[in-house]
């Protein structure tokens, strides 16, 4: 019984911590990622270099919830690619930790601890369906 309990929980665990996996839309694919974003200039910069992104469509951050939603044609590029790029762009993306040179290049708003917020730990927590 003990061992039914244990292999419950690591179950149960792996799915709440699962990524969010892609869904079709009329566009192509939609994937909605947990960022470490936390102000309009985050969302700005984040949108904005995602726009360069080859096969993405679209993009929009919502700064109440820290995911980012990207709508992408498939054939161009996929979920890890998005995720990879916005490492680069300076943000943690679900449990892929950012790069740190390009951390340290965002504006002060956009650092960990300014305008209150909490230092986000990863991988980082989704919430609400399809995340």
């Amino acid at each position: 019984m003990k061992h039914v309990l244990i292999l419950i929980f690591v179950l149960g665990t792996q799915l709440v911590w699962a990524q969010q996996q892609p869904i079709e839309v009329a566009e192509g694919y939609s994937i909605s990622i947990k960022t470490s974003a936390i102000c309009e200039m985050c969302k700005e910069t984040l949108e904005r270099d995602m726009a360069f992104e080859k096969g993405v469509k679209s993009s929009d951050l919502d700064l109440d919830t820290k995911v980012f939603t990207v709508v992408y044609n498939p054939r161009k590029t996929d979920p890890e690619t998005i995720r990879e790029r916005i490492t680069k762009v300076g943000y943690h993306a679900d449990t892929k930790a950012r790069d740190l040179k390009a951390y340290e290049n965002l504006p002060f708003c956009c650092k960990d601890g300014s305008h209150g917020t909490p230092v986000p730990q990863l991988p980082l927590k989704s919430e609400g369906p399809n995340h």
